[in-house]
C-alpha cells in the first residue's frame, strides 16, 4: 500500500505558477505509473497529466499541453507538477494517483481514473481573474 501526499497549492494571479509535489510513501514507487487529476466545484474529476514509471513517456490533457509540466523522481519517491500561465479555469482541487505497474503505455489508459489504485486528499488550486 502507498500513502500519497500532495502539497504546493495556493492563490495566485492568472498568468502565474505554481509547482504542486505528491510525496509517496513505500519501497516501490518506481513501479508505480503516477498522475494529476483535478475536480472543480460541480464537476467530476478529470485527468491533467501523467507519467510512465521510469518518467519516459508523460501525457496531458489538452488545455494544458505547454503549460503544464509533470515529472517525477523515483529516488526521492516524489511527483511534480509544474504550472505556469495559470489561467482562471485551471482553479480545482488537484489530486495525486498512483497505479501499480501499469498494464497499458496507451494515454487513453492512462487518463481513465478507475485505472488508479491510490489517490492523495488534495491540494485547492485558486487562480483569480
Amino acid at each position: 500500500q502507498v500513502q500519497l501526499v500532495e502539497s504546493g497549492g495556493g492563490l495566485v494571479q492568472a498568468g502565474g505558477s505554481l509547482r504542486l509535489s505528491c510525496a509517496a510513501s513505500g519501497r516501490t514507487f518506481s513501479s508505480y505509473g503516477m498522475a494529476w487529476f483535478r475536480q472543480a466545484p460541480g464537476k467530476e474529476r478529470r485527468f491533467v497529466s501523467a507519467i510512465s514509471t521510469g518518467g519516459g513517456t508523460t501525457y496531458y490533457v489538452d488545455s494544458v499541453k505547454g503549460r503544464f509540466t509533470i515529472s517525477r523522481d523515483n529516488a526521492k519517491n516524489t511527483v511534480y507538477l509544474q504550472m505556469n500561465s495559470l489561467k482562471p479555469e485551471d482553479t480545482a482541487v488537484y489530486y495525486c494517483a498512483a497505479d501499480h505497474r501499469p498494464s497499458s503505455s496507451s494515454s487513453y489508459y492512462y487518463t481513465r481514473l478507475n485505472n488508479y489504485d491510490y489517490w492523495g486528499q488534495g491540494t485547492q488550486v485558486t487562480v483569480s481573474s
